[in-house]
């Protein structure tokens, strides 16, 4: 069918299946000419003019609304508008409509003014520009006491109610032409006692303060329609941080599924699909289709601006383009929701009524579908069903399990016997820790709310913590925790939410008390876990650095150091939870410890530049470079590792910078370093990042801060001992341009490569690795980093070996170590060493920082992790290991003896 048949078509089935459109034909016969001749475009230019010159704004709006509303239905029909054509002409409508109504009520009443200090905020479907076909507009609207047009002697809040009234009587009053839109303003905060329009401080403070859950929802879709929209916008960038929080706020998620949950209750005749099937609040309608959308932009909005979309299509599209839903999910929801709204609209084009329910009628049906163009009204229900059901059980899914959990029971007797079942081998102990939680003593849990999420949670808890490796080390972890909360009831709603989550927490508090630890000070960590990527492997520096660097628009350099340290923590922690959780290689989490902390300097180094340059300029023709040495230089780091660092600034050192205070070339570097060491090391209120060690540098501990490029080559060429090339020998740069980088790489590699005095080296070389020995011993036998055959040993034979042959000259230890195995300068043994050791370093540091002994199951996970059997079999690798290490290096130093 051509479109001008289409057309022909559509006014036909109109005409025949909807009074309301038939009427309008009637009344239009200019603009249904057009559209007989197949001009739709032309037909919507004229409607969009319908109402100018109008004896009066009202009259105007209403003929102009009742011609669209024409021209979209036949458009629509035919098969030539889209729905979201059709919704967003709807809403462009209101807008427009809105804004003139403001600017008339203001007129009326303060004719020299103009119209300022007065907006209406757009929620709901107007503000994402989805717009019904016969909805009403749920507007806000908000003014200014200090620019709000007013008569003498008018309060602000009285002149504001009375222009709130007189555009809602203009949108709404109807005559031959009809009315333009319903207004509801129920969505304002407590309707039933604030005015009609709000004090714009007044609302602020509201949405800081009090809101509810189900209003950040609402927000989602708001946005600055009509009026003084710079005031809107201005409002709605103050509640921001209330719509989109970083820490989620489980308990807003639990609400939108308890709104869907009573609306499925309050209108259950409309749940059973069928006739009567309400399309909009039934079970796997319109309205679940939106909530799917907007609880994973709860989720995941806080942190990614991306899926803030505000319409549903385009909220759904982000979320699959973000990964944080199935792409087939995407397909099905789309598609459904495009339905459901195209036969919502014939619905409400029969009688231009607020409806949504398929008639039980069976001729009332019927005469629906045929305006849709379907032969009857078990065609359109037939085309319905399998959507329908779909998205009832994706949605559905949401809740997880409709199974109710086996309450935990108040009765000591019976809860030991319930712990004891669970797994807990001291089930008294774990009694006296859940009755204190019960009691309210502790801070966190004196609220109703806090006791009431924690019984919600229990069940679930109890299970996880109670098959956890070790279940009663948990639960006291656990207490210690809670103890430090001043409200656990958001924990206890992450953990209702994700019940894996508390799984994984159970193994945390069991084997990890370096992750146990930080999330006794810092619980939010755990909402980072929430997300899937989370136990996958880091990506690259160049795209962590994108992401810590991506700040809310406006954001302050305080705000981008506390950005910066929530996002590396979160990293660390969940690279940490990856060997709990037993999904990640340590060797693998070790190399991604790195690439953080590389992204996170890339990230402050680069801001820091920026602030100081600000105040004091630039050095011309100068610039800085970080070089990272020790494991951040070999890529390789471990939870615990601190930041061995040295700064090296190009350029003549006798120059000064060029801005408003300007500096000497070292005075300003070593300010700038300072600033960069701080902000790298000093904590926030969002908590600690690295310990940086400079000490590296040249002249040590005492020297200047920064060194320039000429100082640090002369240096390293004529002043630097044997131990700091041997530390040279793992230095890279980590920070500046390439060709600052280039340059520095050629003074290491020259250095390194340089002939050598051997017997010298191998001298110096024993002599510091006795002194290491004799101050700094090993901690216990898992020290497997100092003890005799650990890591120090064998770097210390890796180094040795480097600097002797000046070959192997790559910074990560087991490319250096390979490379040397090849060339025949070290034994083949030496790389399963490498290997394991490092393996033992990085999940130890998580399980026993203190090198402690392990419990059984702590083994059993140590175990796993360094891809052993058993403990028993890892202990034989790991004595193999520190034989070969030990044989390596007694080689050394029998060697070093011989020359002396």
């Amino acid at each position: 069918m051509n479109p001008n048949e289409a057309i022909v078509d559509a006014l036909q089935r109109a005409a025949d299946h909807s009074p309301f459109l038939r009427h309008a034909i009637e009344r239009n016969a200019d603009l249904t000419a057009l559209l007989a001749a197949g001009d739709l475009d032309g037909a919507m230019a004229l409607a969009k003019r319908r109402g100018e010159g109008a004896e009066s704004v009202g009259a105007g709006l209403r003929r102009a609304r009742a011609a669209l509303a024409l021209v979209l239905a036949i458009g629509d029909l035919a098969g030539l508008l889209s729905m979201e054509v059709v919704t967003r002409e709807l809403s462009d409508l209101a807008d427009r409509a809105l804004d003139r109504a403001i600017a008339a009520a203001i007129a009326e009443r303060t004719p020299d003014e103009a119209p300022r200090g007065f907006a209406a905020l757009a929620l709901g479907k107007h503000g994402s520009r989805e717009l019904n076909y016969s909805s009403d507009i749920d507007p806000i609207l908000i003014f200014d006491p200090e620019t709000l047009p007013r008569r003498a002697r008018e309060e602000p809040v009285e002149a504001a109610v009375r222009i709130a009234r007189r555009i809602v009587e203009l949108l709404q009053s109807r005559d031959g032409d009809g009315y333009v839109f319903r207004v509801d303003l129920r969505l304002r905060p407590s309707p039933e006692a604030t005015p009609l329009a709000l004090p714009v401080n007044a609302a602020i403070s509201h949405y800081e303060s009090s809101a509810l859950p189900w209003e950040r929802a609402a927000f989602i879709r708001a946005r600055a329609a009509a009026g003084d929209v710079a005031l809107g916008e201005s409002f709605l960038t103050a509640i921001r941080p209330f719509v989109w929080r970083r820490g989620l706020d489980y308990g807003a998620i639990a609400e939108i599924r308890g709104i869907s949950r009573r609306i499925r209750d309050h209108h259950a005749q409309g749940q059973k699909f069928g006739p009567g099937y309400d399309l909009k609040r039934g079970r796997g309608g319109i309205r679940e289709v939106e909530f799917f959308a907007q609880i994973h932009q709860l989720i995941y909005g806080g942190r990614e601006e991306a899926v803030r979309a505000p319409a549903t299509l385009d909220a759904l599209a982000a979320l699959r383009a973000a990964g944080r839903i199935e792409p087939d999910v995407e397909d099905v929801l789309a598609h459904s929701y495009r339905l459901y709204r195209t036969i919502e609209h014939r619905l409400q084009m029969v009688d231009d009524q607020q409806t949504h329910s398929l008639p039980r009628d069976p001729a009332a049906l019927d005469s629906v579908a045929r305006l849709h163009g379907l032969a009857d009204g078990a065609a359109l229900i037939d085309l319905l069903d399998g959507p329908v059901e779909t998205v009832g059980r994706i949605y559905d899914s949401l809740d997880g399990t409709d199974e109710e959990d086996a309450a935990i029971s108040r009765d000591p007797d019976r809860l030991t016997g319930q712990l004891a079942a669970a797994g807990f081998a001291d089930p008294k102990a774990a009694l006296a820790r859940i009755e204190r939680w019960r009691d309210g003593s502790l801070r966190a849990l004196r609220t109703d709310a806090a006791r009431a999420a924690l019984e919600d949670v229990l069940p679930g808890l109890v299970a996880a913590i109670g098959g956890a490796p070790d279940p009663n080390g948990a639960i006291n972890r656990l207490d210690d925790m809670i103890s430090r909360l001043p409200s656990a009831i958001n924990l206890f709603r992450l953990l209702g939410a994700r019940p894996a989550l508390a799984r994984l927490l159970g193994e945390i508090l069991s084997h990890a008390p370096t992750l146990a630890d930080l999330l006794g000070r810092r619980p939010e960590l755990l909402d980072g876990l929430i997300d899937a990527t989370a136990l996958e492997p880091q990506p690259s520096v160049e795209a962590l650095a994108s992401e810590l660097g991506h700040c809310e628009q406006g954001a302050d350099y305080q705000q981008l150091l506390d950005s910066v340290r929530r996002k590396v923590n979160e990293r660390r922690f969940a690279l940490g939870a990856q060997i709990v959780a037993g999904v990640g290689d340590p060797v693998e989490v070790g190399y991604g410890y790195s690439r953080v902390a590389e992204a996170a300097i890339e990230t402050l180094a680069a801001a820091t530049v920026a602030e100081f340059e600000a105040v004091h300029g630039k050095v011309p023709d100068s610039e800085l470079v970080i070089v990272g040495l020790g494991r951040l230089g070999g890529g390789s780091l471990t939870h615990a590792s601190d930041l061995d660092l040295v700064y090296v600034f190009t350029g003549d050192h006798a120059a000064e910078s060029t801005g408003a205070k300007p500096l000497g070339a070292v005075q300003y570097y070593n300010r700038l370093c300072q600033r960069i060491s701080a902000a790298l090391s000093v904590p926030t209120a969002s908590g600690p990042l690295y310990e940086v060690d400079t000490r590296l540098r040249p002249s040590g501990a005492q020297g200047p801060l920064a060194v320039s490029l000429a100082g640090f080559a002369k240096y390293q060429r004529e002043s630097a001992w044997t131990w700091e090339h041997m530390a040279l020998t793992r230095a890279r740069p980590v920070f500046g341009s390439a060709t600052a980088r280039g340059a520095i790489n050629e003074i290491i590699h020259s250095v390194l490569g340089a002939p050598r005095d051997v017997a010298k080296l191998l001298a110096d070389a024993v002599a510091m690795r006795g002194e290491m020995a004799k101050h700094k011993p090993a901690a216990g036998p898992l020290d497997v980093k100092l003890i005799e055959g650990g890591l120090v040993d064998l770097e210390f034979c890796v180094h040795v070996a480097q600097l002797r042959h000046g070959e192997g000259l790559d910074t990560r230890l087991d490319h250096a170590i390979a490379m040397l195995v090849d060339a025949g300068r070290l034994p083949a043994a030496l790389a399963e060493a490498q290997v394991l050791l490092t393996r033992m370093l990085v999940t130890l540091r998580l399980v026993a920082p203190g090198c402690d002994e392990l419990s059984e199951t702590a083994r059993r996970l140590v175990a796993r992790a360094c891809g052993m059997e058993d403990w028993a079999s890892l202990m034989a690798a790991y004595e193999r290991a520190r034989g070969d290490v030990g044989q390596c290096w007694q080689h050394v130093v029998a060697e070093a003896e011989e020359m002396r």
